[in-house]
């Protein structure tokens, strides 16, 4: 349920870069991932049957971080062969960055008569609604470092807990000499990631 890969030569915002093991002080033959992406579930009552996808890569088609929660779509859709209707189910993005904010993607009828589909978008940015004022995110950590503010720092507990997830993938890439996929700068990833999916789903392609 898990796949690593390594970019390879690619373009990249319409510029030529180089495969990894092409880059400046990276060995000829390193089998240093810079691609995951898992398929997990939680076993409780209420996410089971859930699936959670998460993906994360470098030289990818775009730099950006998001969690999109995807509704399930409905069994019969009432405007299914409607114009304009697309089998999406309704998407709640949460943009971390960059252009931090919430956006919610839903299909909607088009005013007028007749019978006519539109996705439409409710959303909310954080520069448009409070300006270019915002603080950077380590510039108000720096500060909270000073202030002696944990806050908005992770605990240890919770950093432990990640680390006894992620550990077991890695001891199991390590032990199964797991292969390492190949994907060109600035694709989404590699085409190994799409057996992860269940059928019906896809991955967001922002």
């Amino acid at each position: 349920k898990t796949v690593r890969g390594q970019y390879a030569a690619g373009t990249v915002r319409g510029d030529k870069v180089v495969g990894y093991r092409e880059e400046a002080d990276v060995a000829k033959g390193s089998p240093t991932e810079t691609f995951v992406a898992f398929r997990a579930q939680v076993e409780s009552w209420r996410w089971g049957g859930v699936p959670f996808y998460v993906r994360a890569g470098k030289r990818m088609a775009r730099r950006l971080a998001e969690v999109v929660l995807h509704f399930k779509p409905l069994p019969h859709g009432l405007f299914r062969n409607a114009p304009g209707a697309q089998d999406e189910p309704n998407a709640l993005v949460m943009r971390l960055q960059p252009d931090e904010g919430i956006s919610l993607r839903f299909a909607t009828k088009v005013p007028g008569g007749g019978i006519s589909m539109r996705d439409v978008t409710m959303d909310f940015r954080y520069g448009a609604a409070f300006g270019s004022s915002t603080p950077e995110a380590y510039e108000r950590l720096i500060l909270d470092a000073m202030r002696g503010d944990a806050t908005l720092f992770t605990r240890a507990d919770e950093v432990e807990a990640q680390w006894s997830f992620i550990d077991p993938i890695l001891r199991g890439w390590h032990e199964q000499d797991a292969p390492v996929a190949s994907y060109p700068a600035g694709s989404w990833g590699p085409v190994e990631a799409e057996a992860l999916l269940r059928p019906g789903d896809a991955w967001r392609k922002p």
